[in-house]
């Protein structure tokens, strides 16, 4: 009896691995999509780094990165592409959105993957490699760079079995071609309209990874978003000229408003964050010093006109300085290192009605008629206390003071007019109302 108890188990036991082991091996195969926009720097490498780590971690059928970059830094490109090329599950760069691109080191981390497909309305190309800074680069240190980095583009097309002779092209001539071009130029595999789409079309597609060859089963896939955190977010915005050229106008505002209204705070602490986080970003992007201190030239000047006006001339030195310095901040030679030239112009005619305002406001001030104080009694008009002849006694602005007249005597409750002050006492006439 108990032989047949133990026997009935045993088969149970059998019978609910065998029901486990289905249900594992029917459960939905995962892929993982991350997006890269803009700019390829140490802060996107660590992203899509991090992100294949753990989409081999998770044993993923498949990690989809969707691209749209104007280039980056060289070596948080080889970064990635390192990470792609040994990566133990397949990689799939997808150019989107439409009026999307993968230019410059967008093209070596396209040509990298394992699967690469292209949204319509998208480009790539332009991949010459260019200096960061604006320093001279000799004939012979430009040669090595490209000749680097087409020996290495060839090296990329080849190992996935794509078009080497135009990948050196893109890097040597900085030729840029359509996804229809690139299709049929042997650079990309598929064209599709969104994921969905690209997920439909490469469900049993073959290919071949660092541990092997797999067929990509992709149908009825659960697709896991991975986002940048927010730390990355923020870090990675940084690394946007334009972000901290803004950043640099708003601190030098919050510190010129603090030294305007001491004891407000607020201006300062916002301006000294904002003056810092500036600095953070020109850490990575390269920056021409003479041109940051020409722009605190120009508001130095600015300043220099509100209290001491010259009607003009520091204020045209300082719109002048202003508007050089920003041209020179940015000393890259890359198009997406630079800054707007919209923004520039925005920022510096902000500055300059902003400066003008206030030299129009200082100037006013400067010639108002004082109101308050002696010199604000001359020209008003009070009441006689007593007989002036020609001294007495007269009630203004709510105050009795020592008045007396060069005219005839005025007779008490007469109005006068002050028309000097000496000392403690006022010189006063007879006030004639005009009819």
């Amino acid at each position: 009896m108990k032989i047949k108890i133990i026997f009935f188990f045993l088969i149970l036991i059998f019978i609910f691995s065998i029901s486990l082991k289905e249900n594992y091996t029917t459960s939905k195969p995962i892929i993982y999509l991350l997006q890269l926009n803009g700019m390829i720097n140490p802060i996107t490498s660590q992203y899509v780094v991090r992100g294949i780590e753990d989409a081999e971690k998770e044993e993923a059928e498949c990690l989809i990165l969707q691209l749209d970059t104007p280039g980056g830094l060289d070596t948080s490109m080889r970064d990635i592409i390192k990470k792609m090329l040994n990566s133990t599950i397949p990689i799939i760069i997808y150019v989107s959105p439409s009026g999307g691109r993968a230019a410059s080191a967008g093209v070596f981390i396209t040509l990298a993957s394992n699967i690469a497909a292209m949204a319509p309305g998208t480009n790539i190309g332009a991949a010459h490699p260019v200096a960061l800074g604006e320093e001279q680069i000799s004939e012979e240190m430009k040669a090595k760079m490209v000749n680097d980095a087409a020996a290495y583009i060839k090296s990329i097309a080849e190992k996935r079995g794509r078009n080497a002779q135009w990948a050196e092209k893109a890097v040597r001539e900085s030729i840029s071609i359509t996804e229809q071009e690139a299709i049929e130029q042997g650079v990309i595999e598929f064209i599709a309209n969104d994921v969905d789409e690209l997920i439909e079309i490469i469900d049993g597609v073959r290919v071949t990874t660092a541990s092997g060859t797999r067929v990509l089963k992709t149908k009825d896939a659960e697709i896991i978003p991975v986002k940048m955190s927010f730390k990355d977010l923020f870090l990675h915005s940084l690394t946007n000229p334009n972000v901290a050229y803004i950043l640099l106008f708003l601190g030098l505002y919050g510190i010129l408003g603090e030294f305007s209204n001491p004891g407000s705070f607020f201006p300062g602490i916002v301006g000294g964050i904002s003056l810092i986080l500036a600095f953070v970003a020109f850490q990575s992007i390269p920056i021409n010093y003479g041109g940051l201190l020409l722009i605190i030239f120009g508001i130095v000047l600015f300043i220099i006109e509100i209290y001491t006006p010259t009607f003009g001339l520091l204020t045209a030195g300082g719109v002048t300085s202003l508007i050089l310095g920003s041209f020179m901040l940015s000393k890259a030679t890359a198009p997406f290192l630079r800054i707007s030239l919209g923004l520039i112009i925005a920022m510096s005619l902000a500055t300059v009605v902003f400066f003008i305002f206030a030299l129009s406001k200082g100037i006013r001030i400067q010639w108002k008629k004082p109101v308050t104080g002696r010199e604000g009694l001359i020209g008003k008009v009070g009441v006689a206390k007593t007989v002036l002849d020609p001294d007495g006694t007269i009630f203004i602005h709510g105050e009795r003071w020592q008045a007396s007249t060069n005219e005839e005597s005025i007779k008490e409750g007469e109005e006068v007019e002050v028309l000097e002050v000496k000392g403690l006492k006022l010189i006063v006439k007879k006030y004639l109302r005009k009819e």
